[in-house]
């Protein structure tokens, strides 16, 4: 059978010709939560999956956080929880630096055994946003920058963590150190081995910075002209972080929101709309003024922001990041070089002009956030929806009245995702089932759940 992905064969014979050391693959599907599932396949493998394709149980896209069954999906006993058959995404097999012995890695897509696409797969929903941006004669280019924690994995003496030591001399440090360049010195070996795997990986990965907490650090991926592209990068830097700092022996947390007095990891997304000759669509011809485009994209994410917020903030900890003034933005505003506001258009060369959303944090699936932004900017497009004026100032005291629409928690993101006729167009009838499903499990384990925060209030008190 032809692989229905497009890989080819030819790919994985050249990949296997010009790489002998290598002795295994990692074979990696991504779920609605983000997490990459599969399996490690050994060298002689690889040609088969190429081939043939593997076959997976439909109900690895069924799984909760935790990894368990969610029954409520559909995918599992009302299926028989058969196989269905994952192929190989062209162009996703890559070595992975710094693995002994050497490993290589390769993303999947999962498709029904006649070859049609499965359709809670997160790949697949971005696909379809992509072909529709496409029938409009436009195409996204977008880049994603993402936060995340160097943590100590010891616990401090009340059971909290904290920041990691600097790999490369032990020295510990409490404070903030935002952009403090001397202060990355300190993870120099880990982020230097970080950077050999993107570049095994060919990931364009870019600045890397000291962010607003102690421990806490940004990386940002060049822009790319596809956005499916754009949404691997960060899948599989992730991925690199999380394996680098591992061998380092300190710990990679993309959690939205790991410390309480400090501020949580984003994952801001750079858009813009590329026409056919190449122009881009949201440069405005004259200064001063703003192209209609953008300004209906902006009207567009405005008005589908709140029904679209558990795809931004999928778990019990997203919510913990929206704080005011913590640089992590909930009410659907916009404005221009300002960072307060959820929509921001950066300053910059007006051919590079963009819109950068904000309110995703790290924790998020980029296919399922990129997907989603598409189908609120197209929606402002055809219906050349009015954004308002931009927020001026601190975006924090402006927000009260557009704040009213917004989910005010997990459960009512929830609740707004489920009734949400945009979010299922966005994402797909089969994919939005699956999604809500899967959060709405993963609210009841974590309702019912006794925490430590539980013992601390009530167990001596009430």
């Amino acid at each position: 059978m032809t692989s229905p992905s497009g890989a080819s064969p030819d790919e994985a014979r050249a990949f296997l010709d010009a790489h002998p050391e290598i002795e295994a693959i990692d074979i990696v599907l991504v779920d609605s939560n983000g997490i990459g599932r599969g399996k490690i396949v050994r060298r002689h493998e690889l040609m088969a999956l190429y081939e043939n394709g593997r076959h997976m149980p439909i109900s690895i896209l069924g799984l909760d956080i935790t990894g368990e069954d969610v029954h409520e999906t559909g995918l599992i006993w009302d299926s028989g929880d058969g196989d269905l058959k994952a192929w190989p995404v062209p162009g996703t097999l890559k070595p992975l630096a710094g693995t002994n012995p050497p490993r290589a890695e390769v993303f999947l897509s999962m498709y029904l055994l006649d070859g049609t696409p499965m359709t809670s797969d997160p790949r697949h929903a971005l696909a379809r946003e992509i072909a529709a941006l496409g029938k409009m004669g436009l195409k996204a280019a977008a880049a994603f920058e993402l936060e995340f924690f160097l943590l100590d994995p010891a616990r401090d003496s009340e059971g909290r963590v904290r920041a990691a030591a600097a790999v490369l001399d032990g020295r510990h440090s409490g404070k903030t150190e935002v952009y403090s360049v001397d202060h990355l010195h300190g993870m120099e070996p880990l982020f230097n081995d970080v950077y050999a795997a993107a570049k095994a990986a060919e990931v364009p990965l870019e600045t890397l910075i000291s962010e607003y907490a102690p421990g806490q650090y940004e990386l940002t991926l060049h822009y790319r002209e596809d956005v499916m592209q754009a949404a691997t990068d960060l899948i599989r830097i992730k991925r690199l972080v999380r394996q680098a700092a591992r061998r380092h022996g300190v710990v990679a947390c993309f959690m939205a929101k790991p410390i309480e007095k400090y501020a949580g990891s984003g994952m801001h997304f750079h858009v813009s709309l590329i026409d056919e000759s190449g122009r881009n669509v949201f440069s405005e011809a004259e200064p001063g003024s703003y192209a209609q485009p953008l300004l209906h994209a902006l009207g567009g994410l405005k008005e589908t922001m709140a029904e679209s917020m558990l795809v931004f903030a999928p778990h019990a900890n997203s919510w913990r990041r929206f704080v005011s003034q913590s640089y992590a933005p909930i009410a659907p505003t916009w404005g221009v070089n300002n960072r307060s506001v959820a929509l921001r258009v950066p300053e910059g060369p007006v051919k590079a002009r963009r819109i950068e959303h904000r309110p995703s944090g790290v924790d998020a699936n980029p296919y399922l956030v990129a997907a989603t932004i598409l189908a609120g900017i197209r929606h402002g497009l055809e219906r050349a929806i009015d954004p308002g004026e931009p927020v001026i100032g601190n975006g924090y005291a402006a927000t009260e009245a557009a704040s009213a629409t917004m989910p005010t928690g997990w459960l009512a993101a929830i609740e707004a995702a489920e009734r949400s006729d945009f979010l299922k167009g966005a994402l797909g009838p089969d994919l939005h089932r699956t999604f809500t499903a899967i959060k709405r499990a993963e609210y009841l384990r974590v309702a019912r759940t006794v925490s430590e925060l539980d013992y601390h209030l009530y167990l001596h008190e009430v």
